[in-house]
Parts: C-alpha cells; sequence; structure tokens
C-alpha cells in the first residue's frame, strides 16, 4: 500500500527532519497511529510532495519526519472540470469525494434553475464549506498531491461563459444523440462537463449552453443520478486522455 498523505503547511516541503503537528498531526499520530519507521507523503494540495520516514510520534499531535525526497507534478493535461448542480441532501459531498478519487481537477457547484437545493446565506456558506472539506479529505486518500478547486456557486448565465473558453465542452443529457464514449476529445487544454440537477437540465439552459459551444452526450443506456453521473463521465473522459493512458 502506498504511504499515507497529510496537508502541511509549505513550508514544511523540504529536505530534512520537519514536525507535523495540529489536526494533521493528531490525525497522523491518535488516529492513523504511525509509528517511527513508515513512510508518509506530505503535500500542500497544490502539486508539491514530500516523501519520507516517521522517525518519532510524540504525544498526541506531534509527527516528526525525515524527509529525503521532495517532487512536484505538472499541472495535469487536459484539465477537467465537473460543474455539477446542487444535489438534495449530502448527495453533494458524495459526488465531490468520488470525483476527487477518479481525478477531477475543478468542482464547480451550480444553482440549476431546476434545482430544488438552494445554497443561500450562511447555509450555503457552510454548504460551500463541506464540499472543500470533503475535497481535501478524499485528496488524501486517493493519494493526490494535487487536491481539486471546489470553486464559488456559478449561475447559469457563468457556467455558459466557463463552457466558452473550454477546448472541449458537454452537457450529459439523456435525450443527447452522441455517446460521450465517441466525442472527439483534446489531449491539451480544458475540458469542461456539465451535470444537472435531479429535475434535468431546463430547455432555456440546454440553449444557452449549447450556444456557447456545449452540445448534449450521453453516457449509456441508463439514467444516472446527479450525483453519481459526474464520477462516471469523469472515469470515461480520463480513460480517453493521456493522463490514464
Amino acid at each position: 500500500m502506498t504511504a499515507p498523505v497529510f496537508l502541511a503547511d509549505p513550508a514544511l516541503l523540504r529536505e530534512g527532519t520537519v514536525v507535523l503537528d495540529g489536526p494533521e498531526g493528531r490525525h497522523a499520530v491518535s488516529v492513523r497511529r504511525l509509528r517511527p519507521g513508515e513512510e508518509v507523503v506530505l503535500t500542500d494540495g497544490a502539486g508539491t510532495g514530500a516523501l519520507g520516514t516517521v522517525t518519532a510520534a510524540e504525544g498526541k499531535d506531534r509527527l516528526e519526519v525525515a524527509v529525503r525526497e521532495v517532487r512536484t507534478e505538472d499541472e495535469p493535461r487536459p484539465r477537467l472540470t465537473v460543474v455539477q448542480a446542487l444535489p438534495k441532501g449530502d448527495r453533494g459531498e458524495l459526488a465531490v469525494e468520488m470525483m476527487t478519487e477518479t481525478g477531477v481537477d475543478v468542482v464547480v457547484p451550480w444553482a440549476a434553475a431546476r434545482a430544488v437545493t438552494r445554497w443561500k446565506a450562511e447555509r450555503g456558506a457552510k454548504s460551500l464549506a463541506k464540499w472543500r472539506a470533503t475535497a481535501k479529505e478524499a485528496g488524501k486518500q486517493a493519494r493526490r498531491l494535487r487536491f481539486p478547486e471546489v470553486t464559488e456557486p456559478a449561475t447559469s448565465q457563468q457556467v455558459a461563459e466557463l463552457l466558452r473558453g473550454a477546448d472541449f465542452a458537454a452537457v450529459l443529457h439523456e435525450e443527447g444523440s452522441t455517446p460521450l464514449a465517441t466525442a472527439p476529445l483534446p489531449d491539451e487544454g480544458g475540458i469542461v462537463l456539465v451535470v444537472g440537477p435531479e429535475g434535468g437540465v431546463s430547455p432555456e439552459e440546454l440553449a444557452m449552453f449549447a450556444e456557447a459551444g456545449a452540445a448534449p452526450f450521453r453516457l449509456g443506456p441508463s439514467v444516472l443520478r446527479t450525483s453519481t453521473a459526474g464520477t462516471a463521465a469523469a472515469a470515461l473522459i480520463l480513460s480517453r486522455s493521456p493522463r490514464w493512458r
């Protein structure tokens, strides 16, 4: 099994002996119960990781690590963004978790016209914080050095602007005539996928997105829930890209 990953201050990502403490140190010592001799990876979540060996685990939250190697991953190519309509309940966190583990680079929460859930004021801020915390935890679980960005919530107009700048853009829609599996994909640049809400993408939004360059595509013969469609589509796209070859 690969070494566990912990989020660390960028100042710790250097060769030599460093100390991981605070919440991440507590998780390493008290939850994971790491001991001297075990391997760990420290990361800033932005692409840089430090591989080292635990030399001491003290108290409840102090881990001493001898870092022997530091490396930085290149930006992923192509870059994959999923625009995720706001689902009901905790299905948003489930979607973010699975997409993070799959390899999505950016998640855009979308206030779709037919979405039942609405992020407003304090509730919206708490929901966004949960999505971001989920992305961080899932990034560590997936042994990623570069965690996905969860942006501020977007309106349909803002999503359309994002689609205009993509090298390939698609709206996942059950009535799409073209399978996503056969779509021509770029090896560079940015790919943007739009996942609608349980009530579907409205005709007005479909027209707006089509004008912005995003045609409707279907995944397969079955209809997936909004919380799982993004993961399935991301896996399909990444399996056809240089990133998974």
